[in-house]
């Protein structure tokens, strides 16, 4: 199916515009059988769209990671203080590329080497939300990074994390790390790591 001609508006209201948007829709969309569907009533979450991007440093194994405080975790009952990747909104005019790079700095203080490495893109939670996060790897120097970084007046309080890829996968297995753009493109770079570091490490070496 085809959206633009197989979906109808019937009518579309915000009840909500904050940081966020909350829009109404009232919708028919045309069914496997070709029929219309009755018309249904759905709120989506109007986030915006976001890049994560997980540095990786070929010559020490590291990667680098970061920790913050999250009020949604905390709402739903869980610790708040989640690990994850760097990432950000995508501000209009801005590539993948650009907000990727950018967020590196602010985050983390980690300057992103040659090209971005796309490991894939997914929608968070497409019953409710129009979010879609573009995912990506690249190489990076780890050396000096840490500490605690994010722009303050965002209220950003982040803990940078040096970690060897080993002891990140353990956070993987052992459930630390819960945040779905992290478990991505971990598992992407472990899947890829034995033939990647090594043509990652012949231009680190050139």
């Amino acid at each position: 199916m085809e959206s633009e001609k197989d979906v109808e508006i019937l009518e579309l209201s915000t009840p909500f515009a904050g940081f966020f948007r909350v829009n109404r829709l009232a919708l028919r969309h045309r069914r496997y059988d070709g029929s219309w569907s009755k018309p249904l009533v759905r709120e989506t979450f109007e986030r915006g769209n976001s890049v994560a991007v997980l540095p990786y440093d070929p010559v020490r194994d590291t990667v680098v990671l970061i920790e913050q405080f999250r009020a949604a975790a905390y709402r739903a009952g869980r610790n708040p203080w989640l690990i994850e990747v760097i990432a950000g909104m995508v501000e209009a005019g801005e590539t993948p590329d650009t907000v990727a790079r950018r967020e590196s700095h602010e985050e983390a203080g980690c300057r992103l080497l040659g090209p971005l490495h796309p490991v894939g893109g997914y929608f968070t939670s497409p019953g409710a939300a129009t979010e879609w996060v573009d995912v990506f790897a690249a190489r990076c120097d780890s050396a000096g990074l840490g500490g605690l970084h994010g722009l303050a007046a965002e209220g950003e309080d982040i803990k940078v994390l040096v970690l060897p890829f080993d002891e990140a996968m353990g956070l993987v297995a052992s459930g630390r790390i819960q945040v779905s753009p992290a478990l991505i493109a971990l598992y992407w770079l472990a899947a890829r790591r034995p033939e990647l570091r090594p043509a990652w490490l012949a231009e680190a070496q050139g």
